[in-house]
């Protein structure tokens, strides 16, 4: 009856575990993914990331992560278009392939119209806590012999568990938010260490998924002794799973098979002209350009297989997305690459009526040339490798 009685007493004074003592536990973690299913490849220092990535490394580590809880803090959607419903349903195969404990649908998921994206989950066998109708906002697990409580919802709070609230309040907002253990936030912040406010520690899921986040907490008696964090990039040397991977390759033919049928019809006219065009009056122009990176900037996309995926054709091509413009190989080839009008504007009233061009200014470079694309972007310096 003592030894049952002390027993029952030190099971009070750690009460997030379901036996034991002195142990330690992974979070692993992500949020705001913004549809971002893998790196562009545009600059070596934005080559981190990708499902397929995140995916290896989890697989490949799974033995020293353990044990570990696999969470995704929500805004991982890209916006509700076909093209990121392609995106949301890759996104949570890659969630299913790589068994996440529990997925929040947050601002970014609750702007999908119509009642697509929770049974795509239920579909897949994500968990997902969120505020949408038909969803639980609260979830309840064990790993190991930790007892789990993740919410979306800052009242959800459950004694005797381990609790984590998943939102997309800024790390502002969620340090006046009291008594989680845990706030894992999906506000697009980089926060590089975790805040620690009042017992309770804040972290943020690194931006369009460049990085995996790994908190380590460890137990004693009276509950979470110690808080520990690391960044776990996401580059080249991590080797990808073949099955996400698999995912991926599948989302690309289905991007691309969003114009197939549209490339049967003529190239209609338009206010572009092409290069060939330009070519006839600025000839010693159209030469310099062609020995820069932009005149291959098509050859790049065939080369990585993102030739037909809108995301990319449209910083490389001319006027894609507008009447006249650019639209796939096959019907406008003669608008492929970073030609003349991307900088200049469009041509065609110029070469009949000579009406002028637009200055190229930095603005205009930077339509592509963004932080994400192009972090070392620098309008001076770069305008000196294509001035002509």
């Amino acid at each position: 009856m003592i030894r049952f009685i002390i027993f029952v007493f030190f099971l009070l004074l750690s009460p997030v575990l379901a036996h034991g003592q002195d142990e330690t536990l992974n979070i692993l973690y992500t949020g705001s993914i913004n549809g971002e299913l893998e790196p562009c490849g545009c600059s070596p220092k934005s080559e981190s990331g990708g499902l397929a990535r995140l995916s290896g490394f989890i697989s490949s580590q799974k033995k020293g992560l353990s044990p570990y809880l696999l969470i995704d803090a929500g805004n991982s959607m890209a916006e509700d278009s076909p093209q990121g419903r392609f995106k949301a349903e890759a996104i949570l195969k890659a969630f299913s392939i790589m068994d996440y404990d529990v997925a929040a649908f947050l601002k970014h998921e609750a702007a999908f119209h119509g009642d697509f994206l929770l049974p795509l989950a239920k579909k897949n066998g994500v968990p997902v806590i969120s505020g949408l109708r038909g969803s639980s906002r609260t979830a309840s697990f064990e790993r190991g012999p930790f007892k789990i409580n993740a919410s979306v919802d800052p009242g959800g709070l459950r004694k005797g568990r381990l609790n984590i609230l998943l939102t997309d309040k800024p790390v502002s907002d969620a340090r006046a938010i009291r008594h989680w253990d845990v706030i894992i936030t999906s506000s697009g912040e980089e926060l590089e260490e975790p805040v620690k406010v009042n017992g309770t520690v804040i972290v943020s899921g690194y931006p369009r998924n460049k990085k995996l986040g790994i908190l380590t907490l460890s137990f004693g008696k009276k509950g979470i002794t110690k808080a520990t964090h690391r960044w776990q990039s996401l580059g080249r040397e991590i080797e990808e799973d073949a099955e996400v991977r698999g995912v991926l390759k599948e989302y690309d033919s289905r991007v691309a098979g969003l114009l197939k049928e549209d490339e049967k019809k003529a190239a209609s006219g338009g206010q572009y002209a092409g290069a060939v065009k330009c070519a006839e009056c600025h000839k010693p122009f159209s030469e310099s350009w062609e020995k820069t990176r932009h005149a291959g900037a098509f050859d790049s996309l065939v080369n990585a297989g993102k030739s037909k995926d809108p995301e990319c054709v449209k910083c490389h091509t001319v006027g894609f997305g507008e009447e006249g413009g650019f639209y796939s190989a096959v019907t406008t080839p003669q608008l492929k690459d970073v030609q003349c009008e991307a900088c200049h504007g469009p041509g065609r009233d110029h070469a009949q009526e000579l009406t002028p061009l637009r200055p190229v200014t930095e603005q205009a470079c930077l339509r592509c040339h963004t932080k994400s694309n192009s972090p070392d972007f620098d309008f001076k310096l770069y305008h000196e490798k294509i001035k002509h």
